[in-house]
């Protein structure tokens, strides 16, 4: 636990001196999501119904943007190398490169999706399950792109590659995610698309870090 803590210390202080990763992010979540209302007109009807589906999309797009640089830099200055000879199980600091990666990019589109569902005329309920369903999603999300992110480090035009490798495994989520929503705003039960969302993390927390681990160490070989 002290490495992992160490990790997420470390790439917390780096993500600090270089706003530039929480910035994107977070400006790309803000202006995909109000392009929409701009767009489409101030129905709050039309609104409502097409919110769920944009603000998970957004919201999985940005998430995206900061996976290449996971372990690129490490990778690039040796310290991954270092990582696997420690005596620290590499799984652990691959687990604090997720938590840290989903600090950076997952949690504050969590903390302003509310903001900006008042675009889409959402009400406070409908606003708390977005949280809600953005809170588990987020870290899952992070999960699955810390295995594409490991599975295409190194390779040449691997941006695309983890692209192509990541969207179809975000799919199930943004399922969930956004059906979550929807549900809450059409009258009915969310528990079903919460508790599915809420086992599909526990199922990645279990497996994505020793997924990812086996593809670092076929990277580095």
């Amino acid at each position: 636990m002290r490495g992992m803590l160490a990790v997420i210390r470390r790439d917390l202080l780096l993500a600090l001196r270089s706003k530039t990763e929480v910035l994107t992010a977070l400006f790309f979540f803000v202006i995909v999501t109000s392009l929409f209302p701009l767009g489409i007109g101030p129905e709050p009807a039309l609104l409502r119904k097409i919110a769920p589906g944009v603000l998970w999309v957004a919201a999985l797009l940005a998430s995206m943007l900061g996976l290449q640089r996971m372990f690129a830099a490490d990778h690039a200055d040796g310290t991954l190398e270092q990582m696997a000879l420690s005596p620290t199980p590499l799984a652990m600091l691959v687990t604090g490169k997720i938590v840290s990666h989903w600090l950076v990019c997952g949690l504050p589109l969590v903390l302003i999706a509310p903001v900006l569902g008042i675009q889409f005329d959402l009400d406070a309920q409908a606003l708390g399950v977005l949280m809600l369903a953005l809170l588990l999603g987020t870290p899952l999300l992070s999960m699955i792109g810390a295995i594409g992110a490991a599975l295409t480090l190194g390779v040449r035009g691997g941006g695309v590659l983890l692209s192509l490798l990541v969207l179809p495994l975000y799919v199930p989520a943004l399922i969930f995610g956004a059906g979550a929503v929807q549900a809450q705003v059409a009258g009915l039960d969310v528990g079903g698309h919460l508790s599915l969302l809420a086992a599909l993390l526990a199922l990645a927390t279990f497996f994505a870090p020793w997924a990812t681990t086996a593809a670092l160490r076929i990277a580095l070989e």
